[in-house]
């Protein structure tokens, strides 16, 4: 048994993929290709919503926010996910389990609140579209985001404090990555004061956002019916379509691990779900937002062309 100054010296070891060493291949080989397509597609609709003076408007600012957030979160814990392939990537020092819980954290807490100032946007769009403008300035699309990331800071930092001074019986993290329920599992003592602050703060950010997110498309559902045509409610609803498709899919699985009962679900069914969120959702986004926005797709494939022209010029 270590006690908490041996694991501030050892650090722990992440039990990673299970299962025998060709399906800890696969695992390996699936979750790179995810990876490496979750990186691309994202850094693709920063460079086009930059570029593209079409793009320049506060949503596409919101998209561009949301895709940066995005690259950012799923560095915190894929590479290390993969380098738990083998034995000595599965170690990690106290100081990096915590650093990586923390960014996870921080990161998801901006997500929630990024995707409720994106539908504030979309409700100013969309009730109130002939003073969006004047509303929905450069300055204030800079300052919400500022603030997506200072509140989310601050909703993380005092549950992570609050783990890191924990005293641990066992260094072995039955996880792929340094989350919060398996930390907690593996404590010497009494955590219900962690479990409380845990659920407080995580039900702060998500009730938080979501209600913003909720009362924004209540009203913006309202304000389409009463569109006379249907062409018209088709095309104001496809401006907010895969934002909301984004927010069902993130949030249900966050509620699942993070705003429930501790009791009825397998420590494996967690696993499954947080592999969700952490690999598959940031997957998700880049491939909805691009294939349900048309402005997207039409500036990808003219940046296509022009690079397909030129490589033909240039060869």
């Amino acid at each position: 048994m270590a006690t908490n100054n041996e694991s501030l010296k050892m650090g722990f070891i992440i039990v990673g993929f299970p299962g025998s060493f060709c399906l800890q291949n696969l695992f390996f080989t699936l979750l790179l290709a995810s990876y490496l397509l979750t990186i691309f597609s994202n850094i693709i609709i920063i460079i086009i919503t930059r570029l593209e003076h079409c793009l320049q408007t506060p949503m596409y600012f919101y998209l561009r926010c949301f895709a940066f957030l995005e690259v950012c979160y799923i560095n915190v814990t894929v590479p290390k996910i993969l380098s738990t392939i083998t034995f000595h990537g599965r170690f990690i020092s106290f100081t990096g389990c915590i650093t990586q819980l923390f960014f996870f954290f921080f990161l998801s807490s901006t997500e929630c609140f990024l995707l409720g100032v994106m539908a504030l946007d979309r409700y100013l769009a969309i009730c109130y579209p002939l003073q969006y403008p004047s509303l929905m300035t450069i300055s204030l699309c800079r300052n919400l985001s500022k603030s997506s990331w200072i509140v989310g800071f601050a909703t993380t930092f005092p549950p992570i404090l609050l783990i890191s001074q924990l005293p641990f019986c066992s260094n072995i993290v039955n996880h792929f990555f340094c989350d919060a329920p398996p930390l907690l599992k593996i404590s010497c003592v009494d955590t219900s004061l962690n479990d409380l602050l845990d659920f407080l703060c995580a039900s702060l950010v998500i009730v938080t956002s979501f209600t913003v997110t909720l009362f924004c498309y209540v009203y913006i559902i309202v304000t389409v019916l009463k569109i006379p045509t249907t062409e018209g409610r088709k095309k104001a609803f496809s401006t907010c379509g895969s934002h909301l498709t984004v927010v069902l899919i993130y949030y249900s699985t966050v509620i699942f691990m993070y705003v429930r009962p501790k009791v009825g679900f397998t420590f494996t069914l967690n696993r499954v779900v947080s592999v969700f969120y952490v690999v598959v959702t940031p997957i998700l986004n880049p491939i909805i937002y691009c294939l349900r926005n048309k402005e997207v797709k039409e500036s990808v494939k003219k940046r296509l062309a022009l690079v397909k022209l030129f490589y033909k010029s240039y060869y």
